[in-house]
């Protein structure tokens, strides 16, 4: 690896996609299709793709199937410079293997769950497991961003694990994605952590989270909506006038939102490029049902919004 694929200069900041993973008729994942999308999101507004997250339906991934996608990923030409791979895992070993694959191919960073299944843990033992994770990959490239969505893991990213993180390991850990829709606690952490990116997992707080403090986002929408968020978060860069584009994505957010997030993306993202290998995704998610999908394109329609051409 050269010293400029190090990414010593990497700041997290703008507007990154929770990427979808395209499946294939068997359920396996399909490279060529992430590939292409990946190459569609960065052409239209995504300053990077955080693969292998809750959108990306990881968790329904084997450990093998995972490094296979960055493989595939990085096979494919995308930059790694523009990856932030998901490699949070309940089992620590998964979680290394993950992120050296990560660094191997390149990735400006990762966004790192916490080992999710036991409940109520301290803020110590999640202290140890990201600690050992950290020390067990042993390499100085290493950028992590924690992950605190504590509706789906059950187990919050809480200030003071943040505290002892950013104590120990200041130049690794870098960030947060919160997806917790408590807006106070993403703003709260963006005040209390100067220099600590926080990155908003809803594109209703955006256009908020920069104002006070925060990096930019982390969305599931900006798979079909990344051009309204970039045009926000410049707008805001800029100190122009973005209301009525920040309530065009907000809306966007709210009609994707009465269904399932990859299920209803990846339907938009099948009648947009008249592909229906779009409609694959795994159990125990599910492909719409008709009246589902004629109502999410009704209301999709209505914001008056059209995804960008494919390349």
């Amino acid at each position: 690896m050269t010293p400029e694929d190090t990414h010593e200069d990497f700041q997290l900041k703008g507007v990154y996609t929770a990427a979808l993973t395209p499946l294939t008729a068997d359920l396996g994942a399909d490279l060529d299709l992430l590939a292409g999308h990946g190459r569609w999101l960065l052409d239209n507004g995504c300053d990077g793709l955080a693969v292998l997250g809750t959108t990306g339906e990881a968790n329904s991934f084997s450990l093998d199937e995972r490094l296979r996608i960055l493989d595939g990923l990085a096979e494919a030409g995308i930059p790694g410079k523009k990856l932030m791979p998901g490699t949070g895992a309940c089992a620590l070993p998964d979680a290394i293997e993950l992120t050296r694959k990560a660094l191997d191919i390149g990735a400006a960073g990762v966004l790192m769950l916490p080992p999710f299944y036991y409940k109520n843990p301290s803020y110590e033992g999640l202290f140890a497991a990201y600690s050992e994770i950290i020390q067990k990959v042993g390499d100085d490239r290493l950028r992590v961003s924690l992950y605190h969505f504590p509706q789906m893991s059950g187990v919050p990213i809480t200030y003071p694990l943040i505290e002892r993180l950013l104590k120990e390991y200041p130049e690794t850990v870098i960030g947060m994605k919160d997806s917790s829709g408590d807006f106070d606690n993403m703003s709260g952490a963006a005040k209390e952590f100067p220099g600590f990116a926080v990155l908003s997992g809803s594109d209703e707080f955006l256009l908020p989270l920069l104002e006070a403090g925060g990096a930019g986002c982390i969305t599931a929408c900006a798979n079909v909506a990344s051009v309204l968020a970039a045009e926000v978060y410049g707008g805001w860069l800029k100190g122009g006038d973005i209301q009525a584009v920040n309530e065009k994505l907000c809306a966007v957010r709210r009609v994707v939102c009465q269904f399932p997030l990859s299920t209803a993306l990846k339907t938009l993202m099948a009648r947009h490029s008249g592909n229906d290998a779009w409609l694959n995704i795994r159990p125990p998610l599910m492909p719409m049902n008709d009246a589902d999908k004629e109502k999410l394109f009704r209301d999709f329609d209505a914001i008056g919004f059209q995804l960008p051409l494919a390349a």
